[in-house]
C-alpha cells in the first residue's frame, strides 16, 4: 500500500491539490480570460476588536507553504494575542496563491485553535506544572501541531514523543493504567518497582495510583515501596468512580503529609478542564491536559481580497482596503486603514515575513512562546 494511513502527503499539499475544488476551476477560469490582477488578500477572524482574544499560531507553515511564490506577505507576530482585524497580508498575482488558501486558513485555523484552548488551561494555574496528553485526541499526523500550540501557550512539557523529536523537546510521562495492569491485581508494587528499576534516573518516578483499589491506599503503598525515590503520584480515576474528586485528592495529601511524604508531588488527570482545575489547583501541583486543549474549536480566519490594482474592493459585509492593527497602549487592539496614523503609544503588528517568496522573519516555537508570555502580561 503506498499511503497506510489517511493522511494528504506533503507534496500534495505544497503543490496546491490539497484544496477545493472550486480553487482549480477559479484557476481554469481566470487562465481562459487571461485575467490574473494584482491583489491584496487579508487573513481575518474578526473585523472588529471584540474583546475575546485568541493566540495566532502556525504561521512557521504558512510561510512553508507560500515560501517561493512571487508574493509579499506580511503578519502579526506568532504567539500574539488578538481580538479583531487582519493577522496575515498576502500582496501578488492573484493566481499565486489562489490554489493554497484551503491548507492556508487549515494551517491556521487548527494551530490557533489548539493554542488558544492551551492558554485557557495556563491561565487556569499559572503556578502549577501542566503538560500536554492531548495528542491521542487527535490524528497521528498533527499530533505535532497540538504540542507545538501547547508549548508556545506556555505549558511545561508534552507527551508525544515524535513531536517532541520534530520541536526539539524532549517528551514527558511515567506510566499508564496499562503498565499496572500488567502485572495484576494485588501487584502494583511490582509494577511500581519495576520501573523503578527500568527506567533511567532522569525519569521522574511518579506511579500512577488509582487502578486497582483506593487512591488514599494506592498511594499510600507506593510510597512505601519507593520510599525517598517516589517523586510523586498521579491521581487518574476516571469519572464514573470520581464523587468528590477535590475531597479525594485532598485526601491523598493529607495522608502523604501526615506520613512525612510532604516532598512527594500530586499530579491529576482525566478529563481536567480549566474549571476543573481552578476547583483543586490549590491542592495538586501538577496537572495533565488533553481534551481541554484538543477539543478547542478552530479559529474561524476567513481570507479576502480588499484591494485589487490599488483600488479598495470588498465582497458584502466585509472591510475593503488594506488595514493595519495595534497594539495600544492599555492592552487593546485596534484596527485602521493603512496609512492613517495609529493611537498614540501604539505597536504597529504587522512585520514582514516573506519578500518575494523569500523568507524574511526568524520562526520558531519558543519565539512565539516568548511573545505570548510578554502580550499575555500586556492584555490580561
Amino acid at each position: 500500500m503506498d499511503q497506510p494511513f489517511d493522511t494528504v502527503p506533503d507534496e500534495a499539499i505544497l503543490d496546491g491539490r490539497a484544496t477545493d475544488a472550486y480553487f482549480l476551476r477559479t484557476e481554469t477560469t481566470l487562465e481562459h480570460a487571461g485575467r490574473n490582477p494584482d491583489v491584496v488578500a487579508e487573513v481575518t477572524a474578526d473585523q472588529f476588536p471584540t474583546g475575546e482574544f485568541e493566540v495566532l499560531c502556525g504561521l512557521s507553515d504558512v510561510a512553508s507553504l507560500l515560501a517561493g511564490r512571487d508574493l509579499d506577505v506580511d503578519a502579526v507576530p506568532e504567539g500574539t494575542l488578538f481580538d479583531g482585524g487582519p493577522v496575515l497580508r498576502i500582496e501578488g498575482r492573484y493566481l499565486e496563491f489562489a490554489r493554497y488558501e484551503t491548507s492556508l486558513l487549515g494551517f491556521l485555523s487548527q494551530a490557533s485553535g489548539f493554542a488558544t484552548g492551551a492558554l485557557a488551561v495556563r491561565r487556569a494555574a499559572p503556578d502549577a506544572t501542566v503538560l500536554s496528553f492531548g495528542a491521542r485526541h487527535v490524528h497521528p499526523a498533527v499530533a505535532a501541531v497540538v504540542e507545538r500550540s501547547a508549548l508556545i501557550a506556555g505549558l511545561d512539557g508534552i507527551s508525544h514523543v515524535a513531536a517532541g523529536e520534530l520541536l526539539g523537546h524532549e517528551a514527558s510521562g511515567t506510566m499508564p493504567h496499562a503498565l499496572v495492569l500488567c502485572f495484576g491485581r494485588g501487584e502494583q508494587e511490582a509494577a511500581w518497582l519495576a520501573f523503578d528499576e527500568a527506567v533511567g534516573e532522569e525519569v521522574a518516578r511518579i506511579a500512577l495510583c488509582d487502578t486497582f483499589t483506593d487512591e488514599v491506599d494506592e498511594t499510600l503503598r507506593a510510597a512505601a515501596a519507593l520510599g525517598d525515590r517516589l517523586s510523586g503520584v498521579r491521581i487518574d480515576t476516571t469519572g464514573s468512580r470520581r464523587g468528590d474528586f477535590r475531597h479525594i485528592l485532598r485526601e491523598v495529601r493529607w495522608e502523604l503529609d501526615s506520613r512525612g511524604f510532604e516532598d512527594v508531588e500530586l499530579f491529576a488527570s482525566g478529563g481536567i478542564t480549566p474549571e476543573t482545575m481552578r476547583e483543586i489547583g490549590d491542592v495538586v501541583d501538577g496537572f495533565g491536559i488533553g481534551s481541554a486543549i484538543t477539543s478547542a474549536p478552530p479559529v474561524d480566519f476567513a481570507l479576502d481580497i480588499v484591494e485589487i490594482g490599488s483600488e479598495p474592493i470588498s465582497k458584502r459585509g466585509k472591510l475593503s482596503g488594506v488595514k493595519e492593527v495595534y497594539r495600544t497602549s492599555d492592552g487593546g487592539h485596534h484596527v485602521g486603514p493603512r496609512g492613517d496614523e495609529g493611537p498614540e503609544g501604539g505597536e504597529a503588528l504587522f512585520e514582514p515575513l516573506l519578500r518575494d517568496g523569500e523568507l524574511v522573519r526568524e520562526l520558531g516555537w519558543e519565539r512565539a512562546r516568548d511573545r505570548l508570555r510578554e502580550d499575555r502580561d500586556r492584555v490580561y
